[in-house]
Parts: C-alpha cells; structure tokens; sequence
C-alpha cells in the first residue's frame, strides 16, 4: 500500500478546511486577478490613432483603414490571444488597455467579437494627402510645448486648434508651383521640402 506524500496531505487538509481552490463559474461571478489579462479595448478619449498597436500585434487582431479623412480601427476579440502588446506599444499608454474581461463566449454572430473606433485625419493643404491623426498631431503638440513653434505644421494646427489662425480651405491641386507663402500651411514632409527648397 502507497502512503500518500506530506505536501498532498497538507493540500487535502487546507482544502477542507478553506474550501474548494475553483469557483462556481458561471454559477457565481468570477473576479479575476488585477494584472489578468481580458479583452483588450479602445478608449476613445485617449487613443489618438498612431497606428502603434497595429504594427505590434502578433495576431493581426487588429485592422486598421484609411477611407478619405477618417482612420478606422477594428480590434476582433476572437482573433486576438491577449498578449498585451497593444497595451504595451500605447504612445498614450491608456488608448487601447486590457480589460478583466474574460467571458467571450456567444452564441450569435462571430461578427458582433469587435470593437470600431474612427479618428479624423489631417491632410496637407498642397496635395491632400494623409499626414496623421488630428488627436495625434495635438497630443505631439502638447507634449512639446513651446517647442512645437519650432515646426510650421505643429504650430499652425496648434493655433488653428485653439482658433488663433484661421485656415483658409483652398482647393487641393497637386501640380501648382509652391511659393513662399505655401511654407506657412499644414503640409506632409514632401511638400514640406519642396515649399522650402523651390521658395
């Protein structure tokens, strides 16, 4: 006859007296560990649409699209495997977080497993194309400070956001000659360079 080890006995003992180590889930609420890693999701208010948790993830959980002058995210939780990259790669570090979260079981449409979140776009006032995010390009502005006057785009968009400069809404012609004025509009770095080289 084998004897049970000591440290098994110790366990069976401390169950019955402590109760069982497993809840009743679903029966009763499960409260996960503070560090547990759930659902990751968006928080509007603090994501400012760089596109970092994007590049990170492993799973290709998240999709990103550009559609005229709106940026789309789309985090899929059935696709996603919680590493927390995401969380990680956050320039804000609260835009996209992991929740506690862990109940993902459904029985309707696979389709409903994702959270839609859409950021407006800043374009340049010369060719139209994308430059970045209107929430990125005012929490880079923030952060800089008064060192942001040391860029023309950064300090334009930071003085037409607090309604100091007015943009003047011209129409977008991507073959006209830069002059010297051009240098004080929102461009992408390529106008940028040419408003500079060719004035």
């Amino acid at each position: 006859m084998r004897y049970p080890k000591l440290r098994e006995l110790k366990e069976a003992i401390k169950a019955i007296i402590k109760g069982p180590y497993t809840n009743r889930f679903p029966y009763q609420k499960h409260t996960p560990y503070l560090r547990f890693r759930g659902r990751s999701e968006f928080h509007k208010d603090d994501c400012v649409g760089c596109g970092a948790c994007f590049q990170v993830c492993p799973a290709k959980a998240i999709e990103m699209q550009d559609k005229e002058s709106k940026r789309k995210f789309t985090v899929h939780w059935d696709l996603c495997i919680f590493c927390g990259q995401c969380q990680a790669s956050c320039i804000t570090g609260k835009g996209i977080m992991l929740s506690n979260d862990f109940d993902l079981a459904t029985t309707e449409k696979r389709q409903d497993l994702k959270q839609e979140i859409e950021k407006e776009l800043v374009l340049c006032e010369c060719c139209g194309e994308i430059i970045a995010p209107y929430d990125q390009i005012l929490w880079v502005a923030k952060r800089l400070g008064p060192l942001c006057f040391s860029n023309a785009s950064l300090m334009l968009f930071y003085l037409q956001n607090l309604s100091l400069v007015t943009k003047e809404e011209a129409p977008v012609d991507k073959k006209q000659e830069f002059t010297r004025a051009d240098r004080l509009k929102v461009l992408c770095p390529h106008c940028r360079r040419e408003a500079v080289y060719k004035s």
